[in-house]
């Protein structure tokens, strides 16, 4: 039996924190698909990061137009799987290795957190990590229902005897200890073909992770995790959430709206085709309305493009009001979430926003107006060698993949055994898969 069919997805195992190694993150979304390959090397406590034991060395880096996918979710594995390969093997030829296995993000299959509580009598008067894992594997279980994985199992606080605010209780006495903890889930088919997607390209998986999870340990500041931030990953195909506190992971949601919605909703209201709606997107998107805009006039192909049809003309303002609609509505749908989740009782937090949706000009305002908080655009921090065209908010889930091995101590694993089948590597219905293409071809 999987992990997957066990309800848990395949967790890598903690990293040495005085050894060197080398993480591969691969990015499926639905507009681009980006592989990062970097080397961890350990490095002293006064300049790494906080919560991080090693620096990062970006070495290999490629993005390519994705095909095969439709909001995060695979539709047809068979061009996914040659737009991962491509992806790949260009960031492989810049970095001159080979990457056996990949850190996997997932933005589908409805993420969800929920906080759960459960207490464990202790063995022998002291807390264990045997019995803080068992806890935790019993915690999983329960909250995952049918048809969902789990994709990260946290814990946010422990209590002894009744006494919360324990940070670590390992090696302390206690009859009973209590245990609060983040389990984040999503659609199990969703994450099972992503899977798939990566094992017919010949490569293991290491872990599957949250995509906004992971944008919030590439993007967010010190001071921000400690005090409270809402992370805010606006994709083409979905919008996903983090919320961090006290430095820990304790919720996450989603939905299928981003800004792929945003060019069809232009595409429709201008009378363009897709390609043309994405273009004036991508060079004129705005959110902000009102000024001159209303008097600049631009001209826009029609959709069907013969011969005989005039081209359009239409104002900077009608544009900016269709993106801006759509906006509006992404950021009432996080508001409602996050009105939902432990964010709301922390009045200090600040939004902070990842993403290619968040490129958009006005959209920090926009959301700072509607959430009623202080937002601002997410970019990956601590990555020495990061390419220029890889410094933006749209790149804060593949430098997030690189920066995750460190924090995967902190999650629930199961036993070796039940990963390596996960992962393909001894068994599985994965490990078959990838044993008759690799006897096949």
């Amino acid at each position: 039996m999987t992990s997957l069919e066990r309800g848990l997805t395949p967790k890598m195992r903690p990293m040495v924190s005085s050894r060197p190694t080398l993480v591969a993150g691969l990015d499926i979304g639905t507009s681009k698909i980006a592989c990062l390959i970097g080397r961890l090397r350990p490095c002293a406590p006064r300049d790494a990061l906080v919560g991080r034991s090693h620096a990062i060395d970006v070495i290999g880096f490629s993005h390519i137009q994705s095909r095969g996918v439709k909001a995060g979710a695979v539709v047809d594995a068979n061009e996914a799987e040659q737009s991962v390969r491509q992806a790949v093997a260009l960031a492989e030829q810049m970095a001159g290795v080979r990457v056996e296995s990949v850190v996997l993000s997932v933005s589908a299959g409805r993420i969800q957190g929920q906080l759960m509580e459960a207490t464990a009598e202790t063995r022998g008067g002291t807390v264990t990590p045997n019995d803080l894992s068992r806890a935790m594997g019993t915690t999983a279980r329960h909250v995952t229902g049918e048809g969902r994985t789990v994709l990260h199992a946290l814990p946010v606080g422990y209590s002894l005897d009744g006494v919360k605010g324990i940070r670590d209780p390992r090696g302390m006495v206690a009859n009973q200890f209590g245990i609060e903890m983040n389990v984040v889930t999503a659609d199990a088919a969703v994450a099972r073909n992503l899977m798939l997607v990566v094992e017919r390209c010949h490569l293991n998986v290491e872990a599957v992770v949250a995509s906004p999870y992971v944008a919030g340990l590439a993007a967010l500041a010190d001071d921000e995790s400690a005090l409270g931030a809402a992370v805010i990953e606006m994709g083409a195909g979905t919008t996903t959430i983090a919320i961090y506190s006290s430095g820990r992971f304790v919720h996450a949601s989603g939905f299928a709206l981003g800004g792929n919605h945003i060019t069809m909703d232009l595409a429709r209201g201008l009378g363009a085709c897709i390609a043309d709606a994405e273009r004036i997107k991508t060079l004129y998107g705005t959110v902000l309305t009102g000024g001159s805009d209303a008097r600049e006039l631009m001209t826009v192909p029609s959709a069907g493009d013969h011969d005989g049809d005039a081209p359009q003309i239409v104002s900077r303002g009608k544009i900016a009001n269709i993106i801006r609609q759509r906006a509006e509505e992404i950021f009432e749908m996080v508001r409602d979430r996050l009105a939902d989740s432990p964010f709301a009782a922390d009045p200090r937090g600040r939004v902070v926003i990842t993403g290619g949706a968040s490129q958009l000009t006005g959209i920090p305002e926009l959301a700072s107006q509607i959430l009623n908080r202080p937002a601002r655009i997410g970019r990956p921090l601590g990555l020495s060698r990061l390419p220029n065209e890889a410094k933006g908010a749209s790149f804060a889930v593949p430098a997030g993949l690189l920066v995750y091995p460190q924090f995967a101590h902190l999650e629930f694993t199961e036993p070796q055994r039940g990963r390596r089948a996960a992962t393909g590597t001894d068994g599985g219905y994965f490990g078959k898969v990838g044993r008759w293409l690799r006897e096949g071809f």
